[in-house]
């Protein structure tokens, strides 16, 4: 499990979910064990100020790339996160591995109040390769039917390597 460096309990964060975290999505039961722990908060409703790709690459997994001015404004969830509840998060999303990056956002509420939040995007190692992939059209959110292609990671070939997966997705579409 990744280890946020002098995390405590106390620290906090604001993490913007546009995927499998969101409520009613496979990996929401993370945030519903965060929840219960006293380590996640539920804010509301939010949307990217600036726009951003959204896509979807290998096991129906979504990413949204860091390549600003490009794509849609995002629909997600913010959560208030405390140390304690990011190490998890970092874990599921493969920080150290590679597969995402933790990288700050503007997001808005309903009201149009505006909050600088954490993303999980798309590793630069292959992030513009994905938006190429995907013939540079993305999506403005994760809906239940995208959701419903997300293939778990027990439900994955046995001993993949995913980045290598996500190699061939780019470089010829599996």
């Amino acid at each position: 499990m990744a280890i946020t460096e002098g995390a405590t309990k106390t620290d906090s964060r604001l993490i913007f979910t546009y995927g499998t975290l969101k409520r009613g999505f496979p990996n929401h039961f993370l945030m519903e064990n965060l929840i219960g722990a006293g380590d996640v908060v539920f804010v509301g409703e939010y949307t990217t100020v600036e726009t951003f790709p959204l896509v979807c690459g290998p096991y129906g997994i979504p990413y949204l790339i860091n390549i600003p001015g490009s794509g849609n404004r995002v629909r997600g969830e913010l959560y208030k996160v405390n140390g304690r509840g990011l190490g998890p998060l970092d874990d599921l999303e493969g920080i150290e591995r590679g597969h995402y990056e933790r990288l700050p956002v503007i997001v808005a509420g309903d009201g149009g109040e505006k909050v600088v939040a954490e993303a999980y995007f798309g590793h630069k190692s292959f992030g513009e390769g994905m938006w190429k992939r995907c013939g540079e059209l993305g999506f403005e959110e994760f809906t239940m039917e995208m959701g419903e292609k997300y293939e778990k990671k027990e439900d994955r070939p046995p001993n993949n390597d995913f980045l290598q997966d996500i190699r061939d997705f780019i470089s010829n579409g599996n």
